[in-house]
């Protein structure tokens, strides 16, 4: 599922040309906006419910250069879901491309805001999630999903 498209702006990059690390979140967490959209978490239904996604973690590999004006879109796949979490892998290609220029593993948690505090999903996110999950059930397993840093 495609969640997130556009071109890299001017103030995205850094002094070599290239998109700054922070930005390579940026569009991961747009990207999550589209998935939350789309799964009944709209800004409509977060302003009448209070449910909302928090990021509770989030590992970037930085694999490939992006440049001043680039298309790309970010990707997502749910590698795994329980009553209140969801455990994602974005992914970043030039438009249309199989490539894979970043990927990011993440951990979200449904909040109700009125404590805050966590919430389960509501039976239409489920199904929505659900439904998501089954398209993507023959996907290839993530590639840098589960890496540590380290020497």
């Amino acid at each position: 599922m495609i969640g997130w498209r556009g071109a890299i702006p001017p103030d995205w990059v850094d002094y070599n040309g290239h998109l700054r690390d922070a930005f390579y979140l940026l569009i991961f967490s747009y990207a999550v906006d589209g998935l939350m959209d789309e799964i009944g978490l709209d800004a409509r239904s977060r302003e009448r419910t209070g449910l909302t996604l928090f990021t509770l973690e989030a590992h970037i590999n930085y694999l490939h250069e992006v440049k001043l004006g680039a298309a790309v879109e970010a990707r997502i796949q749910i590698m795994a879901m329980d009553r209140k979490r969801l455990q994602l892998y974005l992914t970043l290609h030039p438009e249309g491309e199989a490539q894979v220029m970043a990927a990011s593993e993440q951990m979200l948690l449904q909040v109700n805001l009125e404590g805050p505090k966590s919430a389960a999903f509501t039976p239409q996110t489920k199904e929505a999630l659900e439904r998501i999950t089954a398209v993507q059930q023959d996907w290839p397993a993530p590639e840098y999903a589960g890496r540590k840093i380290a020497l």
